[in-house]
């Protein structure tokens, strides 16, 4: 024996300050936190999915390429099965684009903004420099081209429509980054169907870009994890390299392809929530002392004159579960998932009244 185990000695320095990811979950309350789809999953998808179940999707490994949902995706997206790639939720990808670009190198995150991207390549040993959205939260193009000159940079992370921030980048806007960098520009529409302005167009023409998209918002899969990429074919066949075999399971995929076959039902969905937004939005800048910032997504970043963490234990205690996204750059600002009619009814009563109290 050569000596007494100690996990410290063998634990990365480098990840000591990495806090495990916390959900909140607290049941029983109103949920608005997590921009998931509000409704009943459609009764008419359900039943396709019930019908369509054989024992060999649960005691045979699932297609490592999806190749079934690749043809749905391929459909969906106007580009080749070739150009797409499948995971675990965008997470898994994030990491898996970090893994094989980010190791050893540095990316540049427009910022504030989803935190996994930092957090995935603090995780695969990659630096990270970010770059501060300019005071309407629009991505500041020259400077990020400008970190993104560093030769030791190999991809710039801009999300449209921006979490938390709700708005989205111009796809001329994407198109400057596409032309003046020779780093990889990763634009993760995650909440496109609600609105901005998809990239997909400029697929054809930019090998270095690539797209983030996922099933968890607009279609209703949160519970599921389903993600997926859009890039150039070179550009997958590398991310192949490294991607778990069996990344996806065979229902996840199952499931996600009769979304596709029915997303008209699941459009209606996302027209509703806009429509909910657009009624949040109103009522909530009615409110005195409430900023509202505009939003393209399915959800509305607000701040108010008290702490965030005030008024979000206040409105937690009253049952309505949101997010405090305060810090650098959203300093007193919370994001509040749009729901449904009656969750929003009464998260603006609820919010009313915690506002009263705090400034009492």
């Amino acid at each position: 024996m050569t000596g007494r185990f100690n996990l410290a000695e063998l634990t990365r320095p480098d990840l000591k300050g990495l806090v495990p990811y916390d959900p909140h979950i607290v049941p029983g309350v109103i949920k608005l936190d997590a921009n998931e789809n509000p409704f009943d999953f459609p009764r008419k998808v359900k039943e396709y999915i019930c019908a369509g179940l054989q024992s060999k999707l649960f005691t045979r490994y699932p297609d490592p390429l999806a190749r079934d949902l690749l043809t749905g995706l391929s459909d969906y997206n106007g580009v080749p099965s070739n150009c797409i790639m499948v995971g675990n939720g965008s997470d898994e990808i994030i990491l898996n684009l970090m893994l094989a670009f980010g190791t050893g190198r540095e990316v540049v995150i427009a910022s504030p903004t989803f935190s996994m991207y930092r957090i995935h390549a603090q995780v695969a040993g990659a630096g990270w420099r970010e770059v501060p959205r300019r005071n309407n939260f629009e991505p500041d193009i020259p400077a990020l081209l400008d970190a993104a000159a560093n030769p030791g940079v190999s991809m710039i992370f801009i999300c449209s429509p921006n979490n938390p921030t709700g708005n989205a980048t111009p796809r001329e806007e994407i198109r400057k980054l596409l032309e003046n960098t020779r780093a990889l520009v990763v634009l993760d529409e995650a909440y496109l169907e609600f609105g901005g302005e998809s990239a997909v167009p400029l697929l054809s023409s930019y090998l270095n870009l690539i797209i983030l998209k996922t099933f968890s918002k607009a279609f209703g899969l949160a519970g599921l994890r389903v993600g997926y990429l859009l890039a150039g074919p070179d550009v997958v066949g590398e991310l192949l390299r490294i991607k778990q075999p069996y990344n996806l399971n065979a229902f996840s995929q199952f499931a996600a392809g009769a979304v596709l076959k029915h997303r008209d039902l699941l459009r209606d969905q996302v027209e509703a929530i806009k429509a909910g937004r657009d009624k949040l939005f109103v009522s909530m800048a009615g409110m005195e002392g409430v900023e509202i910032f505009p939003s393209d997504a399915n959800f509305i970043l607000f701040r108010t004159p008290v702490e965030a963490d005030k008024i979000f234990k206040e409105l937690l205690r009253e049952g309505v579960l949101i997010r405090n996204v305060s810090g650098p750059g959203l300093e007193k600002c919370m994001r509040v998932t749009v729901g449904t009619e009656e969750e929003n009814g009464e998260f603006l009563e609820k919010l009313k009244a915690v506002l009263n109290v705090c400034q009492d």
